[in-house]
């Protein structure tokens, strides 16, 4: 069963407004065509009460209000006629333009206007008179002008609707920006965390467990000197940190970001952390002499080989740690492998946030990574990472 639409209080008050108002143009005797004798006097209130109920549809059925009000005004002409009824045409073809469908809200002022139009010359046409112009006008004032009111707040509220989704919508793509560049500074932050201190971290792990399973003096104290060395250089690298995170205005230098020219300093620190683990750390260079990458490539490369490295102390089996570079063909080729096995002796745990941030590392620059066990071409298992980084030769723009 259908409902009849709640009346909206705007077309209750016009419609109580435009009846009164009319009955009352009715009663004093004020009419807007002659007096027709061949109808009663009342029958003007008749086009004035279909009038004032469909003022109640001028917001739920505006084309229905609109064309029945069409046919009301039209027979009103055949009464005495009332100012009243005249009016609150006015206001359902405004309305129906404001808040019918948008077909109807372009197709009306058009009509209109050519109906004030066509209205005009048949008038001059018929009477011959200029006073004939008078028709088109009122023509246009009573159909063309509410329609072209109607059109023109429509079109005001229509961009100021769309002015503000468009403002939401970027509000909320800054939002998601916003968001996107906090995880990734996140995940920036974790992963220089991780790589700075992680290698410190593992040898004090390492060698404080070995200070504590063994019971010479001596052992103790090379491995309480290594875990002091480590906790030096780690705290400096927090502090580092630190002082760069709270720094926001700009005047502190910048950290010198770990490029590739730091892997013989960052060796021969592991070779000394792990010199009691039976481990021998080898780096072969293949890269041209001289010859300088992106400052992005060479850190992600710098701490490819760091983590690798920690993950050597951490678990490889007494043996040979080799530290591989290649630049060919714009690429830039890291691989490390380590002897994959069970290892004597104290070994600290490992978490894979390592490999994890390998992988960001590599996924940002768009290159690959390969870390797992292999089998070596003597038939030994290896542990193998590898990462392949697109690199261009920076070494021109240095000259």
């Amino acid at each position: 069963m259908t409902r009849f639409p709640r009346p909206h209080h705007d077309g209750v008050l016009l419609a109580v407004i435009g009846l009164l108002g009319g009955v009352l143009l009715w009663g004093l005797g004020l009419h807007t065509t002659g007096i027709r004798d061949f109808l009663p006097a009342w029958v003007t209130l008749v086009p004035l009460a279909v009038m004032s109920f469909l003022e109640l549809l001028r917001r739920s059925c505006p084309r229905t209000a609109l064309l029945i009000g069409t046919v009301a005004v039209i027979a009103d002409q055949f009464t005495h006629g009332n100012l009243a009824t005249v009016l609150m045409y006015t206001d359902l073809m405004y309305a129906a333009v404001v808040y019918g469908t948008p077909g109807a809200a372009r197709r009306i002022p058009v009509i209109t206007g050519l109906i004030t139009v066509a209205m005009t010359i048949a008038a001059l046409a018929w009477l011959r008179r200029p006073e004939a112009l008078l028709i088109g006008v009122v023509t246009g004032l009573v159909s063309f002008a509410p329609a072209l009111t109607g059109a023109t707040l429509r079109n005001h509220r229509e961009a100021a609707e769309a002015a503000r989704l468009r403002a939401e919508q970027t509000a909320l793509l800054a939002e998601i920006d916003r968001g996107q560049a906090i995880a990734a500074e996140r995940s920036r932050m974790a992963r220089e965390l991780h790589d700075m201190v992680a290698n410190n971290l593992s040898a004090i792990a390492i060698h404080s467990t070995a200070a504590l399973s063994i019971a010479d003096p001596k052992a103790s104290t090379d491995a309480l000197a290594v875990i002091r060395e480590n906790s030096v250089q780690g705290l400096s690298e927090m502090r580092r940190l630190i002082g760069l995170l709270r720094d926001s205005s700009g005047d502190q230098e910048p950290a010198v970001a770990p490029s590739l020219d730091g892997l013989d300093a960052l060796i021969g620190q592991v070779r000394t952390v792990g010199a009691d683990s039976g481990l021998v750390f080898v780096l072969d260079d293949g890269r041209t002499p001289g010859g300088r990458l992106p400052p992005p490539v060479e850190m992600a490369a710098y701490r490819i080989v760091q983590e690798s490295l920690t993950n050597a102390l951490k678990h490889a089996s007494p043996g040979t740690v080799t530290v591989t570079l290649a630049h060919t063909d714009h690429t830039l080729t890291v691989g490390v492998t380590s002897p994959y096995g069970e290892r004597p002796g104290p070994r600290a745990p490992g978490s894979g946030a390592g490999l994890v941030g390998m992988r960001e590392r590599v996924s940002l620059l768009n290159g690959s990574l390969e870390a797992g066990p292999v089998t070596a071409p003597d038939g030994t298992k290896i542990w193998h990472v590898r990462a392949q980084l697109p690199a261009e030769d920076d070494t021109e723009l240095f000259a």
